[in-house]
Order: C-alpha cells, then sequence, then structure tokens
C-alpha cells in the first residue's frame, strides 16, 4: 500500500522538467508507466477471478468420467516449475551499479564544469567594461597584439589585411 501512495504522490512533470531529461528518455518513462499501469489493472482483473475448479460440476456435465478423474489427478499433482532468476537479479545489479558509478561521475565533472562556469563567470563580473581598456592594458593582456602592431609600422603598413573588404572604404577623398 505504501507503494501505491508514494506512486501517487511523485509529480512526473515536476520530474522531467527538473532534471532536464532529454526527449527519448521522458518517452521511456512514459512507456514504462504505461506498461506498469496496464501490468497492475490486469493484475487486479485476474486477482478477481475464482481461482477453484469445481470437478463435480464438470462429472455432471460430461459423460466421460475418466476425464473428469484424469484432469482432477493431473491438477492435484501439478508443481509450477521455479526457475533460478539468480542470475538475472545479478545481471541488473551490476548494471545498476555500473550506472550509479556514470551517475556519479557524471555529477563529478557538472560539479567542476559549474564551479569553473562560477569562476568564469565571477572573473567576467569583475572585469573592467569594455570602455574603460587602454591599448597599454590590451598589449599586457597581449603581447603579440603589440609586436604585430610594431612590425607592420616598421614596414610602412598602415592598414589591417581584410578591413576594407570586411567593413568598406571609409575615406572621403
Amino acid at each position: 500500500m505504501a507503494t501505491k501512495a508514494a506512486a501517487a504522490a511523485v509529480d512526473f512533470t515536476r520530474i522531467y522538467t527538473t532534471l532536464g531529461l532529454g526527449k527519448e528518455t521522458i518517452a521511456a518513462l512514459q512507456a514504462f508507466r504505461k506498461r506498469h499501469a496496464d501490468a497492475q489493472r490486469l493484475h487486479a482483473q485476474f486477482a478477481s477471478q475464482p481461482t477453484t475448479v469445481d470437478f463435480s460440476h464438470y462429472r455432471t456435465v460430461l459423460k466421460n468420467q475418466a476425464i473428469v478423474d484424469e484432469a482432477e489427478k493431473l491438477f492435484k499433482n501439478f508443481k509450477p516449475v521455479t526457475y533460478d532468476v539468480n542470475a538475472h537479479v545479478k545481471a541488473i545489479e551490476a548494471f545498476e551499479t555500473k550506472a550509479v558509478g556514470k551517475a556519479q561521475e557524471t555529477a563529478e565533472k557538472i560539479d567542476v564544469e559549474l564551479k569553473e562556469l562560477q569562476a568564469t563567470l565571477a572573473n567576467i563580473e569583475e572585469a573592467r567594461p569594455f570602455e574603460d581598456l587602454t591599448c597599454d592594458d590590451v598589449g599586457k593582456a597581449h603581447p603579440r597584439i603589440v609586436e604585430a602592431v610594431e612590425t607592420m609600422v616598421k614596414k610602412g603598413k598602415w592598414t589591417v589585411p581584410g578591413y576594407k573588404e570586411k567593413f568598406g572604404d571609409l575615406s572621403l577623398m
């Protein structure tokens, strides 16, 4: 009874949205829930049916009493076959262990990435606005730019290659 109450209390739509599950995963979960509900419905339907066999009724209806006696003997001697499901349980437990391990690895990776993103966000928030930067600040941050500009000036190049193609010629002359 507690499992039914717990299953009824679970808000699956909230789980789907908060966990950020993919469409395929959501579809698989919904299909599983449907199969589970169908299995519960069939179980309830068959559990309500009588499970006893009235052999006296068949003795009155059928002329051949030997068939009824043989059926009753087979019914009383019937032993259901038992299956060893330990191998399947062990496989499921191994899969579950692997899945939990992968989930923990993923959680650790996400935590590391989240910390990196938070550090980047803090860096962005603490950075000076673009308007306040000077050429010296940019040169200190990227010395290659200073070197490139110095070599261009030495060679007498006063235009940046590809600038006119990208932005057009703004000179009025």
